[in-house]
């Protein structure tokens, strides 16, 4: 079958969900499908843009639902292990504050910042021309809000593999061998923005690889992929490999940064992270993750006039 289709059992194992579930969905009419020849087919970038479609869904619920909580705050955008963590301590810090986060990647945590539909976004998004993170794309993401941008911390993101890395996957191109098989980020991830722009650098069509299409939401999606021998190769933190026990290979350093509108910052949620972020006790409680800076935490970055 093509990789551009999939059957039932596929569409199953690629949504995590029982195969009886996909049938649900089709019955309820809830999930794109066709039939051909008495089967259902499911064409891949229907399913992802219904998956975002979905998330999205989820946010305006959240949001609608939200304001019968008091101290409830919302957040979207890319991820990070730390940010589960930070949500724990917050809690226990606040135990009136709820904290809530979608796994969107950063160009829709923005978007979703933008329409209002979350009170933070998380971005780590690369402008190659400038080598800065998140600024430059303000203008043109956040049109309608006064955007302030906060440093979280600083990562290492780089590619992970097997243990001993047996591939031999130590830059972009080695991507294109013959036997790797890879795993991606979704569009509109920060991860899938360093890809594309180092892939067009070298002149690397994305039909090279094999597993470019094949998109995940989450840092642990990535290792976990590799640890189960379902692909060779992703891209991800630093902290997902050691977590895991795989082979790491150093891409960049990557500013992580929270954004939000300027009426926002002062409320109570987002100083709680903040003093959060800062407190001895939780950086201590991350150092065993290795490969995180918190020297710029909390430093205001951008802040619009």
């Amino acid at each position: 079958m093509s990789v551009e289709l999939m059957n039932t059992k596929e569409v199953a194992k690629y949504l995590d969900i029982h195969e009886k579930q996909v049938y649900a969905l089709i019955k309820a009419k809830r999930i794109p499908a066709t039939r051909i020849t008495g089967k259902w087919i499911f064409p891949k970038k229907l399913i992802d843009e219904w998956v975002e479609s979905k998330a999205g869904e989820g946010l305006t619920l959240a949001k609608q639902k939200s304001s019968k909580i008091v101290g409830a705050l919302l957040a979207a955008g890319s991820n990070d292990p730390v940010l589960d963590i930070l949500q724990t301590w917050v809690r226990k810090a606040c135990p009136d504050l709820y904290l809530f986060s979608a796994n969107m990647g950063s160009t829709n945590g923005l978007a979703a910042l933008d329409d209002g539909y979350t009170d933070i976004a998380w971005s780590h998004l690369l402008d190659p021309e400038s080598g800065q993170y998140n600024i430059p794309y303000l203008s043109t993401l956040l049109p309608k809000i006064k955007p302030v941008v906060v440093n979280l911390f600083h990562r290492e993101i780089g590619f992970i593999t097997a243990p001993d890395n047996p591939q031999g996957i130590h830059w972009f191109d080695h991507l294109t061998k013959e036997n790797v098989k890879f795993i991606n980020r979704q569009k509109g991830s920060g991860t899938r923005v360093l890809l594309d722009y180092h892939l067009g650098q070298l002149g690397v069509s994305p039909d090279q690889i094999n597993g470019y299409e094949r998109e995940v939401f989450t840092h642990f999606e990535v290792g976990l992929s590799i640890l189960s021998g379902e692909t060779d190769a992703g891209i991800a933190t630093a902290a997902v490999s050691k977590l895991l026990g795989l082979s790491f290979t150093p891409i960049t350093r990557e500013s992580f940064d929270m954004v939000l509108d300027q009426s926002t910052f002062f409320q109570r949620g987002v100083q709680a992270i903040m003093d959060v972020l800062n407190s001895r006790e939780f950086r201590k409680g991350v150092e065993k993750l290795g490969s995180y800076d918190f020297s710029d935490s909390g430093k205001i970055l951008y802040s619009a006039v």
